[in-house]
């Protein structure tokens, strides 16, 4: 009888299948990809009331789906090739492991990119070039460019490293470059220098780090008992290797937390607020909704979790309280008392300069009790309280589309289309110089402003090369044309921040942007060192940054002049 009324009720959907512990039972398949898999119950919905309500689809709404257009690239999700990407890792770290030829034996291997953790917004996607020595099917082009995928290692213990913060990161670099050898002698492809060791195998490219946990004692030479003397790149990887422990725990616990970051990060980018708040920092912000949802439960739906992001950033007081994200439940009172109190050693300065406290976003959690790791230097509240603006404006529009849906110009879109006319200059970049020109979300329009200067494209660098039979000879040789996490926009804004380093505040996408905001720094900010006389002048300043971005710079406009005080 039951079997009558499941058949009834599925039609032509129910089947009878054994499963692998050998029941036998009626049950419904709904075959999908695995990216698309929180769209099984918007079809099985739609199944179920055209079938037995006679609804047509197009008098449904569901909202479930309608912001992958900002995670998707060639219409299709990325993650789906995290698999690969797992399994070039496992692989890695095996070969790793078994290095005899090192003089310390590697002990631990752990993957720090964002991409582990199911949070990158973009996975990276396996490369052709990026394999061993075995013969691959090439396609006609490939991305010129190749982000590496960070990883720390441990080595065995020992006595013999060098006190020295100096002598130790060279002893790092000598360990690094020996390893780089070994594994290039195992047929691994590696570019190698002092600075950095990249193993291209699997499809994808790795970046080598040493983390030594002498770099953390060393402040015990100068009686200093805390974390914050140890040497700045064994400190951070400290902090990275635990935040990302962390993150996939949560991970395996709640599911709809990846989609969730992923649209989060997208958003802060898309509105170009990446020189200001790292991913680490977004991704504590959206475990703090998980872990503390009161009144509601644990978001487990991406459109949920991600309003409920952009109004815990732009509601949460982040002047007058810490936000402490205890992800595996280890904080104690005596853990939130010395919280409580770092974060009101960082209020001191409230009353003498509300407008200077740092860290603005204190962020908590047992490694970083202090918030030094993300949020020390930035944002400063200046700028959480324009990201805290944004998200209320996206957080009443996002709620007007899941509960009216789309009407006239308000659309899912907009919710990731930012506002150039509330920057003081605008830079427009050649889409076709970008690194990853296809993650460009939507192309930056012409600002309403004075075009002060335009430029043409360079032919000195272009994001893919062809690899046909004709152009690929040797494939040793193509490889070396790989340009290992190269960045042209990254670059540009560093030369600019070394060139105006108190003029301008720049604002920019690194996710997938062609376009640029500045805003004037104030006369306070720039103080004594800042010509006046050139600041009369504003378009004489954009022509230099014009000038210092040529070939990438498609054109800079002028919205509004600096404010002389």
């Amino acid at each position: 009888m039951r079997a009558i009324k499941f058949r009834k009720f599925w039609g032509e959907k129910a089947e009878l299948r054994r499963f692998k512990d050998g029941a036998i039972a009626e049950s419904t398949v709904w075959e999908t990809e695995t990216w698309e898999r929180h769209t099984i119950i918007k079809r099985i919905a739609d199944y179920v009331l055209s079938k037995h309500l006679l609804l047509r689809q197009e008098d449904l709404t569901h909202v479930v789906d309608q912001l992958d257009f900002c995670l998707l690239v060639g219409g299709q999700d990325p993650v789906s090739s995290s698999g690969a990407l797992l399994e070039a890792f496992d692989t890695l770290a095996k070969q790793l492991r078994l290095l005899d030829d090192v003089p310390l034996k590697i002990s631990t291997v752990q993957p720090l990119d964002s991409a582990f953790r199911h949070t990158s917004v973009f996975p990276p996607e396996p490369h052709p070039l990026a394999y061993e020595k075995s013969s691959q099917r090439l396609p006609n082009f490939a991305a010129t460019c190749v982000r590496s995928l960070e990883v720390m290692i441990q080595l065995e213990g020992s006595g013999n490293w060098p006190l020295d913060p100096v002598a130790m990161e060279k002893t790092k670099s000598a360990f690094l470059l020996r390893i780089g050898e070994s594994l290039e002698d195992r047929g691994m492809f590696v570019t190698a220098s002092e600075d950095e060791v990249n193993v291209l195998t699997s499809g994808y490219s790795f970046l080598l780090k040493i983390f030594h946990e002498r770099g953390l004692v060393v402040q015990k030479q100068a009686g200093d008992s805390n974390i914050q003397s140890a040497p700045s790149e064994d400190k951070e990887l400290f902090f990275r290797s635990q935040h990302s422990s962390m993150i996939n725990g949560l991970h395996g616990i709640y599911q709809a937390y990846g989609p969730v970051v992923r649209l989060a990060k997208r958003w802060i980018s898309a509105h170009l607020f990446s020189s200001f708040i790292s991913e680490e920092a977004v991704e504590l912000v959206a475990a703090y909704l998980f872990l503390r949802p009161f009144p509601f439960h644990a978001p487990s739906s991406r459109v949920t979790g991600f309003l409920r992001f952009l109004r815990l950033l732009s509601s949460f007081d982040w002047t007058f309280s810490p936000m402490i994200v205890d992800i595996n439940n280890d904080f104690n009172l005596k853990d939130e008392k010395e919280i409580n109190e770092n974060f009101m050693l960082s209020r001191r300065s409230y009353e003498q300069n509300p407008h200077d406290i740092e860290p603005a976003m204190f962020l908590a959690t047992s490694y970083d009790k202090s918030s030094e790791a993300w949020t020390k230097q930035s944002p400063s509240k200046s700028v959480l309280k324009r990201i805290a603006s944004y998200a209320k404006s996206s957080a009443e529009l996002l709620t007007n589309l899941i509960i009216h849906g789309q009407s006239g110009q308000y659309t899912w879109e907009c919710l990731y289309r930012t506002p150039l006319s509330n920057y003081d200059a605008v830079i427009l970049l050649h889409k076709e110089k970008l690194c990853r020109p296809h993650h460009v979300l939507f192309p930056a329009e012409i600002p309403n402003g004075k075009l002060v200067i335009q430029g043409k494209p360079s032919n000195d660098f272009h994001p893919y090369m062809p690899l046909s039979k004709s152009v690929v000879r040797s494939l040793h040789d193509t490889r070396d044309k790989l340009l290992v996490n190269f960045d042209p926009t990254a670059y540009f804004l560093r030369d600019l921040k070394c060139a105006f380093p108190v003029t301008f505040k720049l604002w920019h996408d690194s996710i997938g942007g062609d376009a640029i905001g500045l805003t004037w720094e104030s006369s306070k900010k720039r103080g004594r060192d800042e010509d006046d006389e050139a600041m009369l002048d504003p378009t004489s300043i954009l022509k230099e940054v014009g000038d210092v971005g040529k070939g990438l710079v498609r054109s800079v406009h002028l919205l509004k002049a600096p404010k002389l005080e």
